[in-house]
């Protein structure tokens, strides 16, 4: 029995060649590509690294397309027209993931890598700001802490309101809007740290500032605060707002308002006006 069992282990001249076992570089392209559905934009890119089954398969339109937003094709047609009309899901899917700028550059669009969600940025130069066109009170400067690199700074004003609207065709969701605002004048960086002129800042603290929002899809949220933190950029919130219909465009209008005229307000930046899914909220408490 033992003398059997040595023959069978043993590679006689002229027998077949013993098989090698089978590896993930053995796996059908196709295979690959089922596999890969199931996994986040990130962990495909991981895994096209693999081999050269992976990385065949991670291009498969089938997989982006999951991905991509279900309006995808009414969004390509907002930012870029028919720019993309001969690129694969895949090269889609990166196009959208980059900040896109839209009319006249004063707004902002992209894709989370990861999820696939919409977020958008408004842009102080796409508000109607009153007084903006006085020097005597606003002034638009340049820096480096601003996606738009450039902010709004309020000097010193009475009546403070600043209105904004954008229309967009965001998927069906729960989106939160936010103000990104600062109490101080940024400067360029000494020695490494970052400097914040907060000698003009006055009047947030008497009377609280009043946001609101509305939709076209008849939603309305406000909220009111006093501004606070010197120095910091911060996410103030407007509310929620849910759509149900991503075959139709959005349209939003939003306003900030300290409209008490007994007393000036000052030495504020207003950098822009941000669209997030809800879900991402908590994300904002990091920046």
């Amino acid at each position: 029995m033992g003398a059997n069992f040595s023959a069978c282990k043993s590679d006689p001249v002229g027998a077949l060649p013993l098989q090698s076992n089978p590896s993930l570089g053995d796996l059908p392209e196709s295979c690959a590509a089922l596999i890969l559905g199931y996994l986040d934009p990130p962990e495909i890119c991981k895994l096209a690294k693999l081999n050269r089954a992976f990385r065949g398969a991670s291009w498969a339109d089938f997989i982006w397309e999951s991905k991509l937003p279900s309006n995808y094709q009414t969004i390509v047609r907002k930012v870029f027209g028919d720019g993309l009309e001969n690129l694969g899901k895949r090269d889609v899917y990166t196009r959208l993931c980059q900040p896109n700028s839209f009319d006249d550059g004063t707004k902002t669009v992209w894709l989370d890598k990861n999820t696939g969600s919409v977020c958008l940025s408004i842009s102080s130069k796409g508000l109607a700001i009153t007084g903006i066109d006085d020097r005597r009170y606003w002034n638009h400067i340049q820096t480096e802490e601003s996606r738009f690199c450039s902010v709004a700074y309020l000097q010193q004003i009475w009546w403070f309101e600043v209105d904004g609207e954008v229309e967009f065709p965001f998927p069906a969701g729960t989106y939160s809007l936010f103000f990104r605002l600062q109490l101080g004048r940024s400067s360029q960086k000494r020695f490494g740290r970052r400097i914040c002129n907060t000698e003009h800042v006055h009047g947030w603290d008497i009377k609280p500032v009043r946001f609101q929002l509305w939709t076209s899809e008849g939603h309305y949220a406000s909220s009111q605060c006093f501004l606070t933190e010197p120095g910091k950029w911060n996410y103030y919130h407007v509310g929620d707002f849910v759509v149900e219909n991503p075959n139709a465009s959005t349209k939003i209008k939003l306003s900030m308002t300290q409209i008490d005229c007994t007393h000036t307000k000052g030495g504020l930046c207003l950098d822009s006006v941000l669209v997030y899914p809800s879900e991402f909220r908590e994300r904002l408490k990091h920046f």
